[in-house]
């Protein structure tokens, strides 16, 4: 039996696990440039608990998702295919209208996972600190 996900707003103790997802995760892909330090990314995991929701299974934090008005500005989760991202999605959609979020172009599981949760590409860009291609989706209810 599958533990189960609960979702609850951040509290200022999830800094270091949610940054802890965040560093795995820079450290685990190839392409992405490291461009802050470990205790940078916590720190800015700190500041950003405002709009932030974490998704918690077993007691620990599974993935986090963190909202500046209609902009999904941070997404990610400890692994995928669990139904953690799609959770935290559809706790914001509940809430909003409209979303939009950046993922960087060379990302393609993220891709494919915000366009089968019905977001659709809108534009592109490099304006990003990493200098990455990134594109821009939009997600609006029906």
């Amino acid at each position: 039996m599958k533990p189960e996900l609960t979702l609850r707003p951040a509290r200022a103790f999830d800094a270091i696990p949610c940054a802890t997802i965040v560093n795995e995760w820079v450290e685990a892909t190839g392409w992405m440039p490291r461009i802050h330090t470990r205790a940078e990314i916590v720190a800015r995991c700190r500041e950003r608990q405002c709009g932030t929701m974490i998704a918690e299974c077993a007691g620990e934090v599974a993935g986090f998702l963190s909202l500046d008005g209609n902009e999904v500005t941070s997404l990610f989760v400890a692994s995928t295919g669990h139904g953690t991202g799609a959770a935290l999605l559809d706790r914001a959609r509940k809430e909003r209208e409209r979303l939009t979020l950046w993922t960087f172009a060379a990302n393609r599981p993220a891709r494919r996972f915000y366009e089968r949760e019905g977001f659709l590409p809108a534009r592109r860009s490099i304006d990003n600190a990493e200098r990455l291609p990134d594109i821009e989706y939009v997600w609006t209810a029906a």
